[in-house]
C-alpha cells in the first residue's frame, strides 16, 4: 500500500474493520512510514478528545428534519475529519471541559511517576545502591551532581530536624536523568527525586501511600519533588514540610 491508499483505511483499520490481509499491509506500510505513522497518531488523539466532550441530545426538530431530508451527495473522508476537528474546537471552547481533560492528563501523569518512584526507591535498597556519592555534607553532595545532570539540585541539611543527608545518586525517571538525595531517620531510608518541574507554579505537597511506602509530592522553586520512605505518614509529613516551607 502507498500513503493515499492508507489514508483511505485509517479510519476502517483503526475500527479493526479491515481484513487480516489488508490490516496487515497497513501495518508493513506504518512501520516503514513515519508520516503515515503521525497521521494515524492524530486520528487516534482526536477520537480520544472526542469522547472527552459532553452529550447532547439533538431536539425532535431536528431529528424530525434529519429523518426527512433528502440524502446529501458523498462526502469526503477529509471533510468528515475537518467538519470533526471544527465540532471539537468549538466543543472545547467551553473552560470546563477543557479543564477536566488537563486534570485527568496531569492525574494519570502523576499516578505513572509515583508507581515509578516507588520502583526505583524500592530496587535501590533492595541492590544495596543508594549511593554514588556518599557524604553528610551537603557541599559535597551538590557538586558531584554538576556536568551529570542539566540542573541544579537543591540539596538541603535538615540533619538540625533530625533527618541527615547521608548522600545521593543520579537515577532515570520521568524520561531524564533525575537527582536522587538519600536522607536517614532511624533505620529508616529517605529518597527525594529531584527535577526541573513542567509547570514552574508552586504546587501543595500530594499525599499517597503505594505498596507500603509513603509518597509525597510537590514542586518548589520551578523543581519537581518526589520523597518516599518506608516512614509513618507523620514523620514523612515533618520531612516534607522542612523541604516545602
Amino acid at each position: 500500500m502507498n500513503s493515499p491508499e492508507i489514508d483511505r483505511v485509517i479510519d476502517a483499520c483503526g475500527n479493526d474493520a479491515l481484513a487480516s490481509s489488508a490490516a496487515a499491509e497497513v501495518h508493513a506500510h506504518l512501520d516503514a512510514c513515519p508520516v503515515c505513522r503521525q497521521r494515524v497518531a492524530t486520528r487516534a488523539t482526536l477520537s480520544r478528545l472526542i469522547q472527552c466532550v459532553p452529550y447532547y441530545a439533538a431536539p425532535d426538530r431536528l431529528r424530525v428534519a434529519v429523518a426527512t431530508a433528502r440524502c446529501p451527495a458523498r462526502v469526503s473522508p477529509q471533510i468528515l475529519v475537518w467538519a470533526a476537528m471544527v465540532t471539537l474546537a468549538v466543543s472545547l471552547g467551553s473552560g470546563a471541559v477543557i479543564d477536566t481533560v488537563r486534570a485527568r492528563q496531569t492525574t494519570a501523569a502523576t499516578t505513572t511517576t509515583a508507581r515509578d518512584v516507588v520502583a526505583s526507591h524500592s530496587r535501590a535498597l533492595m541492590a544495596a545502591h543508594l549511593f554514588d556519592v556518599r557524604s553528610t555534607d551537603q557541599h559535597t553532595v551538590k557538586p558531584w551532581f554538576l556536568g551529570r545532570l542539566d540542573f541544579s539540585p537543591p540539596v538541603d541539611d535538615l540533619a538540625p530536624l533530625g533527618f541527615p543527608l547521608v548522600g545521593g545518586r543520579l537515577d532515570y525517571l520521568a524520561g531524564r536523568p533525575v537527582a536522587a538525595l538519600v536522607y536517614q531517620r532511624r533505620q529508616h531510608t529517605i529518597t527525594v527525586f529531584v527535577w526541573p518541574a513542567s509547570d514552574s507554579r508552586e504546587a501543595p505537597i500530594d499525599t499517597r501511600a503505594l505498596r507500603g511506602f509513603q509518597v509525597r509530592h510537590w514542586t518548589r522553586d520551578g523543581m519537581a519533588f518526589w520523597a518516599v520512605s518506608d516512614l509513618d505518614d507523620m514523620e514523612l509529613d515533618q520531612f516534607a514540610q522542612a523541604l516545602h516551607p
